[in-house]
């Protein structure tokens, strides 16, 4: 399963770079998104790397990246106009 959803091995590579920073890791992560085949399910994606490595700790960073990435995205706030110039 891991092979299918990281054919690269980008995330298994994560895990196995000992002292790997979460910048270092978004990185991995956008790099493996970005190669992801077209009309993959991104979100279904990463549910499976959660479940294919979840005997990882929970806080390595590769896995906060991983779960951060399962979170809805805000909604975009306008900014400017009249109230943004006089605020």
């Amino acid at each position: 399963m891991t092979k299918t959803h990281d054919p690269k091995g980008l995330v298994r590579e994560a895990y196995r770079i000992e002292g790997i920073t979460a910048g270092e890791c978004r990185t991995i992560f956008l790099d493996w998104a970005l190669g992801l085949p077209d009309g993959t399910e991104a979100k279904q994606a990463v549910h499976a790397l959660l479940v294919a490595y979840a005997d990882q700790p929970a806080d390595h960073p590769m896995t906060q990246t991983l779960v951060a990435a399962l979170k809805d995205a805000p909604a975009p706030r306008r900014r400017g106009g009249r109230t943004a110039r006089l605020g």
